[in-house]
């Protein structure tokens, strides 16, 4: 009889701790960053949820990492990649070279509208990296992927259609 009782709740265990595990996988979403220019960067953005229920996104770049401090633009765009005139959504934090990475917690975007992860499942939007926040280096794209509604599919994705970033946003409100 006490077998059978410890059996059920490490049964009961066991399956508590996967059901955590969808709960962690349910509260991510990742997509693809392409090389976009000469330098040889991929990447790879994922929107997670925090415990304390904000929305972070993580940018990790796949390439060679630097000894020097160096670090890279990023934005959330609104609309695809391709598409002309795509307002900056938020501005990311720098992408450090020597760690080829950055977090940033998503508020509210430039429109005044807060999206959960869930949410940024339907945003349209893309993501590009810059090699510097001005200067002519700004316009060079590292990488750059659509999000959200918008195909990321590597067979979607053409570097020569990337257009240059709109340095304005939709509203002041942030």
């Amino acid at each position: 009889m006490k077998y059978n009782f410890l059996l059920g709740l490490l049964a009961l265990a066991f399956s508590s701790c996967q059901s955590e595990e969808n709960m962690v996988k349910d509260t991510m979403l990742s997509y693809q960053l392409y090389q976009s220019s000469e330098f040889d960067f991929e990447g790879k953005a994922t929107f997670q949820v925090l415990e304390n229920g904000d929305t972070e996104l993580l940018i990790q770049l796949f390439g060679e990492k630097s000894n020097d401090p160096y670090f890279y633009t990023g934005h959330l765009h609104f609309g695809s990649f391709d598409q002309a005139d795509a307002p900056i959504a938020h501005l990311l934090n720098p992408i450090d070279s020597r760690t080829l990475e950055s977090r940033t917690v998503i508020g509210k975007l430039s429109d005044g509208k807060e999206l959960d992860v869930e949410s940024f499942s339907k945003f349209d939007g893309h993501i590009k990296i810059h090699l510097a926040d001005q200067g002519p280096d700004y316009n060079i794209i590292l990488v750059s992927g659509n999000i959200g509604m918008n195909d990321n599919s590597r067979e979607a994705f053409n570097a020569q259609n990337i257009m240059l970033c709109t340095p304005y946003f939709p509203s002041d409100s942030f």
